[in-house]
């Protein structure tokens, strides 16, 4: 049988971003800026680095800024050439053309796992890919790459994992793995936000997945859990008892942007890095971190 290559991916964005409230009330939170380029934005980047062009965008009545971004602009591009702003305009058109988006609505946010499945028609019976809209993983890494390169060879689903510190594991699903080659890891089990006691390894589940298409069938017999919510994570351990999971260790840094503390890290470590403007914040960073100090220090 001839093998199948993965031609797609599904973004889940149709999340309400809660913890960003009331910012997320009319502006999605994988637009929130990292300086001056979208969180999504990032994400598909990193699709295409990899010769992925199909993505499938899962999302909400709350989310048209999303489809915008990737659409034409006929107004902001007739202003940008007669401003004579011709590096701007080139960015704007590339953005425009950058992908082959498909939009899927999600009427009911019932849980990751049901947004994966929402996303069925698009997908068909092809394997497919699984990128979360608020995870930025280091530029030059070539994950997806080398999770793909995994799925070639074995045909089976792989998922991403990365260390975390023991006293964070209950912020995730963890995995316990065997090695059965060097960098070649098999999931023996998955455990949501397990205590440090119970937790199986450091490695979490990290945000970017390779299914076969398998995983839909799973999904509709997971029994809704807290809040009526599918989980992919229960999904996947039906998936388990059938066929093997993979599991690929991510290469470089992984930025979280879901909640405001790791956001404000990820747009300071990304601003610092930019040669327009990273001198001078952090110039003012310095003089900022001296004045606190010294305000916390007199009596």
């Amino acid at each position: 049988m001839e093998q199948r290559r993965v031609r797609k991916a599904v973004l889940p964005v149709a999340g309400w971003g809660t913890r960003f409230l009331p910012a997320t009330k009319a502006m999605p939170k994988e637009m929130f800026p990292i300086i001056d380029k979208p969180v999504i934005q990032f994400i598909v980047e990193e699709l295409l680095d990899a010769g992925v062009e199909n993505a499938i965008f899962v999302t909400g009545r709350h989310k048209r800024p999303i489809e915008h971004h990737f659409d034409i602009n006929t107004d902001l591009e007739r202003h940008l050439e007669e401003a004579g702003k011709e590096e701007i305009l080139e960015n704007i058109r590339e953005i425009s053309h950058m992908i082959n988006p498909i939009y899927v609505r999600q009427k009911q946010q019932l849980g990751l796992g049901h947004a994966v499945l929402t996303a069925e028609p698009a997908v068909g019976s092809e394997p497919f890919i699984v990128s979360l809209g608020d995870i930025i993983l280091e530029k030059g890494s070539e994950n997806i790459k080398k999770m793909l390169s995994l799925y070639n060879r074995f045909e089976r689903s792989v998922i991403a994992l990365f260390e975390v510190p023991e006293e964070e594991v209950g912020k995730y699903g963890i995995a316990k793995v065997r090695e059965i080659e060097d960098d070649v890891l098999l999931i023996e089990d998955l455990v949501e936000k397990p205590s440090p006691e119970e937790a199986p390894s450091n490695l979490a589940i990290v945000g970017r997945y390779i299914f076969t298409p398998r995983i839909f069938h799973k999904l509709r017999d997971t029994k809704p859990g807290k809040g009526g919510e599918i989980q992919l994570t229960d999904a996947m351990k039906l998936l388990l008892e059938e066929e093997a999971i993979y599991a690929y260790r991510i290469e470089g840094k992984v930025y979280d942007t879901g909640n405001p503390l790791d956001y404000l890290k990820t747009v300071f470590e990304f601003a610092l890095r930019r040669e327009d403007i990273g001198e001078e914040l952090l110039s003012f960073m310095t003089r900022l971190i001296s004045k606190q100090s010294q305000l916390i220090d007199k009596p």
